[in-house]
């Protein structure tokens, strides 16, 4: 089922998929973020990320169905590390599809980017997120406590993150 699961980046054809993520109120709040995002604003961020090396960003692929947004931000040459998003399509969830692009995530970075470290942070009421990075082998390195206001509550968000070596040694595992 997950052998025609694919990465691929993001391209200006994609702003629609992306625009309708961004203004769904359950995916965004995942996101810790305000479901407001206008058409021209996501044109105006994808033409500054196309002159940015800090940024690799991916759709999600199912036979050419798009099923998510992948992304690595943030990337630092000189410390060799990346934050790690993504959002699946609320009609895609629950088909382990998070779990795949994570992991083909993962080793984009550390395979291609010759990355040391990926991390995250998380709504620590977003158990099922939790479970799939940890199951991707990313782990919990720590909390803060009432960081992000999401629907009229404060709250605490998990720090985690993977290395490098601990994605290889798992790899080996396998």
């Amino acid at each position: 089922m997950q052998n025609n699961l694919h990465l691929r980046v993001l391209e200006k054809d994609d702003l629609e998929f992306l625009h309708r993520l961004h203004n769904d109120p359950d995916v965004m709040d995942f996101w810790f973020s305000e479901s407001h995002m206008s058409m021209e604003k996501l044109k105006h961020n994808h033409e500054k990320m196309l002159e940015e090396d800090s940024f690799r960003q991916f759709i999600l692929t199912k036979d050419n169905e798009r099923l998510g947004f992948v992304g690595l931000i943030r990337i630092s040459p000189r410390h060799r590390n990346a934050e790690f998003v993504i959002m699946i399509d609320p009609s895609h969830q629950g088909n382990g599809y998070a779990k795949a692009a994570t992991k083909q995530a993962m080793s984009y970075a550390f395979n291609q980017l010759n990355l040391h470290k990926l991390y995250l942070t998380v709504d620590k009421q977003n158990e099922k997120a939790i479970y799939i990075y940890e199951n991707a082998g990313f782990q919990v390195e720590g909390e803060k406590k009432e960081h992000f206001f999401v629907n009229g509550s404060y709250h605490d968000v998990v720090s985690m993150y993977v290395l490098a070596s601990d994605f290889f040694a798992g790899e080996t595992e396998q």
